[in-house]
C-alpha cells in the first residue's frame, strides 16, 4: 500500500481476499493503522492493518474521501499531540483500548467516541455500513 513513504509501498496482509478482489483493492484510498509493531503474517512481514468496517454480513473498507493526500494523518477535532510509537502501541495496549470505540455512524462515517475520523478533504467512510464496528 503506498503511504507516500521514500522507503516506498508497505506490505500489509489484511485478511480481506474473502471480500476484496486483487482489482477491486487496486487504486482504493484506505486508512491505515501505521505506528504497530510489523508482524510475520502468511510468510511476510506486515507492516500495518488496513481499517474496515463490519458486520456479521458484510465487511467494507474505511476510506478517506477525494482529495484526500497520499500519507496523509487522519485527525479527529479536539485532539492533539503526536502518535505514540509502536513499542507504546504494543506495551499500552493502545489499539486494544481504541478499537472498542471504533464505528461508523449515519452515512456510514468513521467515527471513534463518536467524534468524525478526518484529513483535510473531510471525514473517512465506509460506502454503506451505519453502525458497524471497524477494525
Amino acid at each position: 500500500i503506498d503511504l507516500g513513504e521514500e522507503s516506498g509501498p508497505r506490505e500489509i496482509a489484511s485478511g480481506l481476499r474473502a471480500n476484496y478482489t486483487l482489482e477491486e483493492m487496486q487504486d482504493k484510498s484506505v486508512l491505515v493503522v501505521c505506528n504497530m509493531k510489523p508482524s510475520k503474517m502468511l510468510g511476510f512481514m506486515s507492516n500495518g492493518m488496513v481499517l474496515a468496517a463490519k458486520t456479521n454480513d458484510k465487511v467494507e473498507l474505511v476510506s478517506a474521501p477525494e482529495g484526500s493526500k497520499i500519507g496523509e494523518r487522519v485527525y479527529i477535532e479536539g485532539l492533539t499531540g503526536e502518535p505514540v510509537t509502536a513499542a507504546q502501541v504494543k506495551k499500552r495496549k493502545v489499539w486494544e483500548s481504541v478499537m472498542p470505540d471504533l464505528k461508523t455512524t449515519t452515512g456510514g462515517v468513521a467515527t471513534w467516541k463518536g467524534q468524525p475520523i478526518l484529513t483535510s478533504a473531510g471525514p473517512c467512510k465506509a460506502p454503506t455500513l451505519e453502525d458497524a464496528a471497524i477494525a
